[in-house]
């Protein structure tokens, strides 16, 4: 049985991301715009009917999973179904209703919320484009004023407490229509108003409402230059955001802007990238981390699943991401059959990785300059607590996993924490049989690393230097949170300075006699 997750986009950024999401997932579904599925697999593409490794013959057995000592970790090895001798048609072994319900007409509806303050974004997806029809049209919301939030986190957070009533029955609406509701993903940006505001409103309104239920992020953390930043306050609503996705967040998936405009200029090759390409990006990374959800297999094939092995401790939980090769990718539906097709230049937009093997895939997926958070993973001190590598290749099978891992176990490239058992954990998922691509062997990284502290301590060095002006403050004292005192922003401070001292602890033996109590205290001035 699916155990089924509901989006909640919110704000401007959220909704952005979240469309390109969901046009990732329908072509990697075969779902097109319209919600209809497409009838047949491209032509040439015999995915189907072939099973994992490469070899001949229609067996449906699942090859059996194969597991290593020490850091060698785990490896999943996906099924793929046969084609289906009954009907002839192309069967497809995957999951879309974790992510998608069909309506009584048979059109697949993502399980999502739109959710704004201001229309302009929303109105976008549901009234333009190809993908217009896709989306339930109730549930939708935009605040009836559509003044927006003007970008403070305050405001933001009062419209949420305004408007919960409206949304909170969508959120159950859409509850009540899954058999097996396992949690729910939000994407958001922590530096607007809405994204952070409203989000952090909603993060705690989901912690009440559905205590046992996982929340997930994708959150979208601002560029720290000075020259590149357009929000001024984006340290007030960076740290207030951060305290939520600290206390109410089971596991927070770092989007960093800095490093994806690095890795777009730097990888890909694009002077100026624009929003959208960004977008798309990010877009491949959030399909690629739900790719075990979709198309399950032996292990990590719900959100739990996924998520328990990453996370040792309960307040760190912000996972930082990698992808080989690159590739921004600007597909459109193809009006005779609704197959994708490829409209960008690849010497232009894709990584310049001739070859592809396991092993290069599982080492490139470590170094600096494919991971999407900008902080040192080289540090002599840093380490990683946790690491899940996704490697997708249609030829590959698990002994090519175990050679890979053994060769990076000798040669000692990946450091881990000192005070507990860690591994490469490896699945072996299965590619879309909708969208071909160039590369034999392609690898995602989902990683606990204690370098994560340096984002959050640049966050609070960027805060730090305006609070101590109480610069900027006028908008904020207007609004009930902040009309009395800014106990607040205070607060605020405190949860993420004890996060910054927390993932610095884990790279010491002695964490497990680490006193988060005694590290507040210490930081309240007791």
């Amino acid at each position: 049985m699916p155990r089924e997750i509901i989006t909640l986009q919110v704000g401007q950024c959220g909704n952005q991301i979240g469309g390109e999401f969901w046009k990732q997932l329908c072509l990697e579904h075969g779902i097109q715009p319209d919600g209809l599925l497409r009838d047949s697999l491209p032509a040439s593409n015999d995915i189907a009917s072939s099973p994992v490794g490469g070899g001949s013959g229609s067996s449906s057995t699942p090859p059996s999973p194969a597991s290593g000592p020490g850091p060698l970790g785990g490896v999943d090895a996906a099924r793929l179904s046969p084609r289906s001798a009954a009907s002839g048609h192309d069967f497809i072994d995957d999951r879309k209703d974790v992510f998608f319900y069909q309506s009584d007409d048979e059109h697949y509806i993502p399980r999502a919320l739109l959710v704004d303050l201001e229309p302009r974004v929303v109105n976008k997806l549901t009234n333009q484009g190809a993908y217009r029809n896709l989306f339930n049209p109730e549930n939708a919301f935009i605040a009836q004023d559509g003044g927006g939030a003007g970008n403070n986190w305050a405001s933001g957070f009062r419209q949420g407490e305004q408007h919960h009533e409206k949304v909170l029955d969508m959120i159950d609406r859409e509850s009540d229509n899954s058999d097996s509701l396992e949690g729910f993903t939000m994407c958001h940006s922590i530096a607007g108003g809405t994204g952070s505001g409203m989000g952090s409103y909603l993060l705690e309104a989901l912690n009440d409402h559905f205590p046992k239920k996982l929340v997930q992020t994708y959150s979208v953390f601002p560029n720290w230059s000075q020259n590149q930043s357009d929000v001024v306050v984006q340290p007030y609503n960076s740290v207030l955001t951060l305290k939520r996705l600290t206390l109410n967040a089971d596991a927070v998936v770092v989007l960093d802007n800095t490093a994806l405009n690095r890795i777009a200029v730097d990888r890909l090759k694009i002077e100026n990238p624009t929003v959208d390409q960004l977008n798309s990006l990010v877009a491949t990374i959030m399909a690629a981390s739900t790719t075990t959800l979709r198309y399950p297999g032996y292990m990590n094939n719900d959100l739990i699943g996924l998520l328990a092995s990453l996370i040792p401790t309960p307040r760190c939980h912000f996972l930082m991401t990698g992808y080989t090769p690159l590739t921004i990718a600007d597909y459109c539906q193809n009006p005779a059959d609704g197959s994708p097709v490829a409209t960008y230049q690849p010497k232009t937009h894709s990584a310049s990785v001739r070859k592809t093997t396991v092993l290069d895939v599982m080492r490139r997926l470590c170094q600096q300059e494919n991971v999407m958070v900008s902080a040192n993973t080289r540090k002599p001190s840093s380490c990683y607590i946790s690491m899940l590598n996704i490697i997708q290749g249609n030829d590959v099978e698990p002994t090519q996993i175990h050679k890979a891992l053994q060769r990076m176990r000798e040669r000692q490239t990946i450091k881990f924490i000192p005070w507990g058992p860690a591994s490469i954990q490896v699945a072996l998922a299965r590619r879309s049989p909708y969208l071909a691509s160039n590369n034999k062997v392609s690898g995602f990284m989902l990683a606990n690393h204690t370098s994560m502290a340096e984002l959050f301590d640049r966050s609070l060095g960027q805060y730090d230097r305006i609070r101590r002006r109480n610069a900027f403050l006028d908008n904020y004292r207007k609004e009930p949170m902040f009309r009395d005192n800014l106990d607040e922003f205070d607060s605020a401070r405190e949860t993420v300075q004890c996060l910054v001292d927390e993932y610095r602890a884990c790279e010491r033996e002695d964490y497990v006699d680490w006193d988060y109590g005694a590290a507040k205290g210490a930081d309240d001035g007791e």
